[in-house]
């Protein structure tokens, strides 16, 4: 509870809880559990503005704000510093990510990422609040394959102690429940939905497979900048993912 108590003030901006005290140990094996939380702000304010008589061209740019929001902007700053560290090339990667000063490659990828997002959300319409929620668990799984699968890049890094603390994959243990849980909950509500579901949730978990190693084999391993990046490009992929596979598995027989 320690550790969930300390994944919930890390990753994101809500009020701390008044108990346990928090503990930021081994707090990374939880951040799917508050990707839960975060997807579910994000899907239920998409759901009160439809029924306000909003449409999705209206709701997706107010919907990502608050996701951006509720996460105080801390995986898209990993994306835009890892965006200007690759493009710095090897030799002053580190460097390029360690600068407080944001370059053309870091502003660049922001807008091609929160543009693919927005026009997937506008796309999915009703299923947007669905994707929201996948995305937003499937995109905290990714940072867990980085951290067993690489080493992290910066000893003294701000992240360090995720990697430090870490007992490899197994961290993702609390996400393996989490995700039998939600498969349990959708066969007994929505039991027609249950293939779709499966079908999108493998496809998100792998996109955070892809995703962290793709950056971790680009860098050399990984830092908490890249941890973050993982994080938007895994949402990235797998909203667009759902953007092709809905239609496809919605077909009957």
């Amino acid at each position: 509870m320690r550790d969930l108590a300390g994944a919930w003030v890390f990753y994101s901006v809500l009020p701390g809880w008044p108990w346990p005290q928090p503990s930021f140990e081994r707090i990374a094996r939880f951040a799917p559990w508050i990707g839960v939380v975060i997807g579910g702000l994000m899907a239920s304010l998409w759901w009160v503005l439809s029924q306000l008589g909003w449409q999705p061209a209206a709701m997706a740019p107010v919907v990502l704000a608050l996701g951006l929001w509720l996460t105080g902007g801390l995986h898209l700053d990993g994306l835009m510093d890892t965006s200007d560290g690759l493009a710095a090339g090897q030799a002053r990667c580190l460097e390029a990510m360690d600068d407080s000063r944001v370059g053309a490659s870091g502003v660049q990828a922001v807008v091609i990422v929160l543009l693919l997002q927005l026009a997937a959300l506008i796309q999915l319409g009703d299923g947007a609040p669905g994707a929201l929620m996948l995305a937003s668990v499937a995109g905290r799984v990714a940072p867990l394959w980085a951290m067993g699968r690489f080493r992290y890049l910066r000893d003294g890094g701000t992240a360090a102690f995720h990697r430090r603390h870490g007992r490899g994959l197994r961290e993702a243990v609390p996400t393996l429940v989490l995700v039998i849980i939600s498969i349990l909950l959708t066969g007994l509500l929505r039991p027609d939905a249950l293939t779709i579901v499966l079908v999108e949730m493998l496809f998100a978990l792998c996109m955070g497979l892809v995703a962290a190693e793709g950056l971790g084999r680009r860098l050399g391993g990984h830092t908490g900048d890249s941890y973050g990046a993982s994080v938007m490009v895994c949402e990235t992929l797998t909203l667009l993912g759902s953007v092709l596979l809905i239609p496809i598995l919605s077909v009957g027989p």
